[in-house]
């Protein structure tokens, strides 16, 4: 093989990714068997079977993973190139399209995407909040740059992406000042009862916390369940009741929302995740924000 036909490959790449000829040739406006002649070319310039066909059925073999990883790396830089050449012919800013889980406390979000903003050559972000698996099929799709996430990427699906640990801490109990000061004392035993305002199972720091309250024997009581994080403060601002945020942005919560502290634990550990299809981050953006956040907010 003198040369790749990065043509062929980009079919073979679709038809991989996309999980066969039909929803391929769908996706590109072409015919079933133009696309499948062109992946027997592939083949045949490879000398090496990239798939074992069974009817209508198509799985890639061991050499057919290979060759997908290394177009995935390959058409997934063209992207990032396509996006940076459009910017300056244009005119216009880099983008940065990030995905961000609805567990994801916005404080935490907003403090890892400043440094994004605050670039000697500025970006312009697109944020996008939704569950985590929408949120991992639209990375998988190229549609966005990074997923922030408060859980790495779950060993069961069936997407390509890398966890990078951005960093870890642990939670604080915040309340207005009357309810803070009645629980404080005997802390966190004196939790038991406690008005509590929790985030929805859908967290990992609720299971966390959960787990914890059940292992120092602490029987708070549910007030209100939230998917917002930003609405869950804003309820423990005008006294509803007690609730917990990582330490990381305890200082900016007890500033913003006039809250006190009740009391810390490390034994609950919050922590945070950039989830790209990359093993190495490339965007100057998104290694801004990793970097940033691994320095400054979880030091």
């Amino acid at each position: 093989m003198e040369w790749l036909n990065y043509h062929h490959l980009q079919y073979f790449w679709l038809v991989a990714r996309e999980g066969g000829i039909q929803p391929a040739a769908k996706l590109l406006g072409l015919a079933h068997p133009t696309i499948s002649g062109q992946i027997k070319q592939l083949e045949q310039s490879l000398d090496q079977q990239l798939f074992d066909r069974s009817g209508r059925r198509l799985r890639l073999t061991e050499v057919g993973k290979l060759v997908y990883r290394y177009a995935e790396d390959i058409f997934t830089t063209g992207k990032e190139l396509q996006r940076a050449l459009e910017g300056d012919i244009a005119g216009k800013l880099p983008r940065l399209v990030v995905g961000v889980t609805e567990a994801m406390p916005k404080l935490v979000v907003r403090a890892m995407l400043e440094p994004a903003l605050a670039m000697d050559r500025p970006v312009q972000l697109a944020i996008e909040e939704d569950r985590q698996d929408r949120l991992l099929a639209e990375l998988a799709l190229h549609n966005l740059d990074i997923v922030l996430s408060d859980v790495p990427v779950p060993s069961d699906v069936g997407v390509k992406a890398f966890s990078h640990l951005l960093g870890e801490c642990g939670v604080v109990f915040l309340a207005v000042e009357e309810t803070a000061a009645k629980y404080r004392e005997g802390f966190p035993g004196s939790l038991s009862g406690a008005p509590w305002l929790a985030p929805t199972s859908v967290s990992n720091m609720r299971r966390e916390l959960d787990q914890w309250f059940e292992d120092i024997g602490a029987k708070p009581s549910v007030v209100a369940e939230f998917a917002d994080s930003a609405l869950l403060k804003v309820f423990g601002g005008d006294g509803f009741g007690v609730f917990a945020v990582p330490t990381a942005i305890e200082k900016r919560v007890c500033e913003q929302f006039g809250v006190s502290v009740v009391g810390h634990t490390e034994a609950v550990r919050a922590r945070f995740y950039a989830i790209s299809t990359e093993r190495r981050l490339r965007h100057p953006a998104a290694l801004a924000i990793t970097q940033s956040a691994r320095r400054n907010l979880f030091e």
